[in-house]
C-alpha cells in the first residue's frame, strides 16, 4: 500500500486523505462512514467494534507504528512517530550519527496543528515586536530581517525538556520519549538581540515571550497552543536566533517554517515554531505552558510519585549535560579478535563537555574517549573511542558526559519528577562478542 503522509490526515478538507486510508470519507457529524470501518477494520485484521464512533483525521493505534504504511513528509523512514495528533517523532540514536543533523533526521515536537503549506506566504509573513518593555511596537517581513541586520550561523542543539521521559517510574505524563528528542542542525537567521535593540528594549525588561501561527487541537484559531519564552539574559544570547533555515535550505514545515526561534541549552519548546510575534516583558512570561506544572521540576528534590503544589515548581532554564551514542547500532556483534569503534555526541547547556568516558563494566571503571571541541556555544560535540573486550560475552558499552562546571551524568536516572523532565542518565548500548 502507498505510503500516506501523516499531515494529510490533518487538511481542513481531509476528504482525499481519507479515501487514501480508509477508502472512504467521514460523515457530516465528523465520524467515518460505514464503508471507511469497514475498510479500516480489515487493515487492522479485526472488526472495529465502536467504529460508529471513530472520529475521522485520527490514525488508528493499531496502525500508528506501521513503518509501511505512514510516513511524515520530508522526514526519515526510520523516524518513531510516537503519537498523531499533534504529531510527535524521535530518532533513533544511530540515525543521529552526522555530526550535524540532517533536516529529515530532526525529531519532531508538536503540541498543536501547524499552518498548512500552502498558506504560508515567506514574502509576506511578518514578525511583530511589541510588549510592555518595548520601547515601541516593530514590524518586519522575512525580506526586513535578511536584509537590515547581519546574518549568523551556528550549529545549536535542540532537545525537548521531556526527552527521557520513558525511563521514570512511576511513569510521568506526556510523549514517552527515550533519547531520540535532541538534534543539532545548522542553522540561519539574525541574532535576536540585533532585532530587540533595533526595537528598544525598556530597562524594566525581564523576559520575551513567543507566539506561532499552528492552531490549537480543539480547532479554535483563537486560542494560543504554547506561548513560552526565556529570560532576558538569553535573549541577548550571541547564539539566540531568529531562523529561517536549517543546513542552508528553507526549514522543513514541521519544524517551523518559515521562521522560528532556536535556543540552544534551553527545553526546546522555547524555541517557538512558525514565529510571527515576540513580546518583552517586565515579568516572567505567562503564556500557555509557562505557567502550572509544564516545563517545571520541583524546586527541591521530591519522592518519586510525590504530588507536587504548583507553587513549589520551578522553570527549567538550562538542559543538563548528557550524551549519546550513535555508532554502533545497539546489539551490535563483534569477533573478540575485533575493536569496536564507538562514536556519538555529547552537550550541556551554557558551558561545553570537558571529558567523555566510556565503560563496559556497568560503570566500575570507565576509560577517557577522544573529544572534539564545539563548533561554538550550545553546539554538541563529537567523541569516539575503540574499545577491547577481555573475553567472549554479553557486554554493555556506556557513556557518561562531564562539563566544564563540573558535572557529570549520573549512571541511572535522575532526580523523580512528576512531567518527567530531564532525564540525563547515561546512555548505553548492547554488544555481543564472539
Amino acid at each position: 500500500m502507498k505510503k500516506i503522509g501523516i499531515h494529510e490526515l490533518f487538511a481542513k478538507d481531509k476528504t482525499e486523505a481519507e479515501k487514501k486510508l480508509y477508502g472512504a470519507s467521514a460523515n457530516r457529524r465528523g465520524f467515518l462512514k460505514k464503508s471507511a470501518i469497514v475498510a479500516m477494520g480489515t487493515m487492522l485484521g479485526a472488526k472495529v467494534v465502536f467504529g460508529k464512533s471513530y472520529p475521522s483525521g485520527l490514525i488508528p493505534a493499531g496502525l500508528a507504528d506501521s513503518e509501511n504504511l505512514f510516513s511524515i513528509p520530508g522526514k526519515h523512514p526510520g523516524l518513531v512517530i510516537l503519537n498523531d495528533r499533534p504529531i510527535n517523532a524521535e530518532t533513533p540514536p544511530f540515525l543521529l550519527d552526522d555530526k550535524i543533523t540532517p533536516s529529515d533526521k530532526l525529531f519532531v515536537r508538536n503540541n498543536g496543528i501547524p499552518p498548512q503549506e500552502n498558506s504560508i506566504d515567506i514574502n509576506s509573513w511578518t514578525l511583530t515586536i511589541e510588549g510592555e518593555s518595548a520601547k515601541q511596537s516593530k514590524t518586519y517581513t522575512i525580506a526586513d530581517l535578511k536584509s537590515k541586520f547581519k546574518n549568523y550561523t551556528y550549529q545549536l542543539t535542540l532537545e525537548c525538556g521531556g526527552n527521557g521521559r520513558s525511563e521514570f517510574n512511576p511513569p510521568a505524563k506526556g510523549n514517552q520519549w527515550s533519547t531520540g528528542a535532541v538534534g543539532c542542525p545548522e542553522w540561519t537567521g539574525v541574532r535576536l538581540k540585533d532585532v530587540l535593540n533595533d526595537v528598544g528594549v525598556k530597562s524594566d525588561a525581564v523576559y520575551v515571550g513567543y507566539y506561532g501561527k499552528d492552531t490549537h487541537l480543539s480547532g479554535d484559531a483563537e486560542k494560543v497552543v504554547i506561548s513560552r519564552g526565556v529570560p532576558m539574559e538569553k535573549a541577548l544570547k550571541d547564539e539566540s536566533l531568529i531562523a529561517w533555515a536549517m543546513n542552508g535550505e528553507d526549514i522543513p514545515l514541521l519544524n517551523g517554517h518559515p521562521l522560528r526561534l532556536v535556543f540552544g541549552g534551553y527545553p526546546a519548546s522555547c524555541s517557538g515554531k512558525w514565529l510571527h510575534k515576540i513580546v518583552i516583558r517586565n515579568k516572567v512570561h505567562d503564556g500557555p505552558k509557562m505557567t502550572g506544572q509544564s516545563y517545571r521540576v520541583p524546586c527541591k528534590p521530591v519522592a518519586p510519585g510525590t504530588k507536587v503544589p504548583n507553587e513549589e515548581m520551578c522553570i527549567i532554564e538550562a538542559m543538563p549535560v548528557k550524551s549519546l551514542i550513535t555508532f554502533p547500532k545497539t546489539g551490535a556483534s563483534i569477533k573478540k579478535s575485533q575493536k569496536l569503534p564507538i562514536r556519538g555526541h555529547a552537550w550541556t547547556s551554557d558551558a561545553e563537555i570537558k571529558e567523555v568516558h566510556y565503560s563496559i563494566d556497568f560503570g566500575a571503571t570507565w576509560q577517557l574517549c577522544q573529544l572534539e571541541t564545539a563548533a561554538n556555544m550550545n553546539a554538541w560535540q563529537h567523541f569516539n573511542a575503540n574499545i577491547s573486550f577481555p573475553e567472549s560475552g554479553y557486554y554493555e558499552v556506556w557513556a557518561k558526559a562531564t562539563d566544564s562546571n563540573g558535572k557529570s551524568q549520573p549512571m541511572l536516572l535522575p532526580g523523580w519528577n512528576p512531567r518527567g523532565y530531564l532525564n540525563n542518565a547515561c546512555h548505553r548500548i548492547a554488544i555481543k562478542v564472539s
